[in-house]
């Protein structure tokens, strides 16, 4: 099976559309969270996932959107992106966010998007906190977003051992726990504002990242005519 791994999509309708252009036929499309938040089309964006299928859980800001935390817990401009967001989505979309988990699992896999002892808040930026989350998951693998940056952490003779995957960057999945992030579609921060992916090919276990341009100026010019904040839309042309 073919998989589309996704993350970290930020209502940014173009750039998904231009990741399932690029990344082709697939049998499935799995999406590690933050759905709607940052971006101007949270509708648009949750009726592409449903017309392909996507099976997904939860992010911070998708429970934003629900009013299920606080927006104090954000910066600023993120509070104000998600306020936004909650008034603006249609109850369709509301609906089919309040039924996502905050974790899945399909076969080998744990699908979270912070991370599995803290689905909504935790970040997997360190070997130490890949490690720490061990116990939280009893699948070979766990798929994480949450950090909008593509990294892999895996477990090889007691060493969490860190890979950070670029454009093109192949991987091939053995018996060793691993962590996977396949980077943000929506909103890149490793300074490529190009949208990121991950493709799996569960029979062989091989992982393929990619880096996919999409029209930034077309979403910019969305987010100032709704209103939101300038930073971020200033953000996603230097992908930070």
């Amino acid at each position: 099976m073919r998989v589309a791994c996704l993350t970290d999509l930020h209502a940014n309708l173009a750039a998904l559309d231009a990741v399932l252009a690029a990344l082709g036929p697939v049998d499935a499309v799995w999406v590690m969270g933050d759905i709607v938040g940052y971006g101007p089309d949270p509708d648009a964006v949750v009726a592409r996932l449903r017309e392909i299928d996507a099976i997904a859980v939860r992010g911070n800001h998708d429970a934003a959107a629900l009013g299920l935390i606080d927006v104090h817990d954000f910066n600023d401009d993120a509070a104000r992106a998600a306020l936004w967001t909650h008034g603006r989505i249609s109850p369709e979309t509301r609906d089919w966010l309040a039924a996502l988990p905050e974790r899945r699992e399909i076969g080998d896999f744990t699908l979270v998007h912070g991370s599995p002892r803290d689905p909504t808040w935790e970040y997997l930026w360190s070997p130490a906190a890949a490690a720490a989350n061990l116990g939280a998951f009893t699948t070979r693998h766990c798929l994480v977003g949450h950090t909008h940056v593509p990294l892999v952490f895996r477990l090889d003779g007691g060493r969490m051992e860190t890979i950070e995957p670029v454009d093109g960057t192949e991987l091939v999945l053995d018996a060793r726990r691993t962590f996977l992030n396949p980077g943000g579609v929506g909103q890149p921060r490793d300074g490529d504002p190009r949208a990121c992916a991950m493709l799996l090919e569960t029979e062989t276990g091989r992982l393929t990242w990619r880096r996919i341009p999409w029209p930034i100026a077309e979403t910019q010019a969305r987010m100032r005519e709704a209103g939101l904040p300038p930073r971020l839309v200033e953000r996603l042309s230097a992908g930070v």
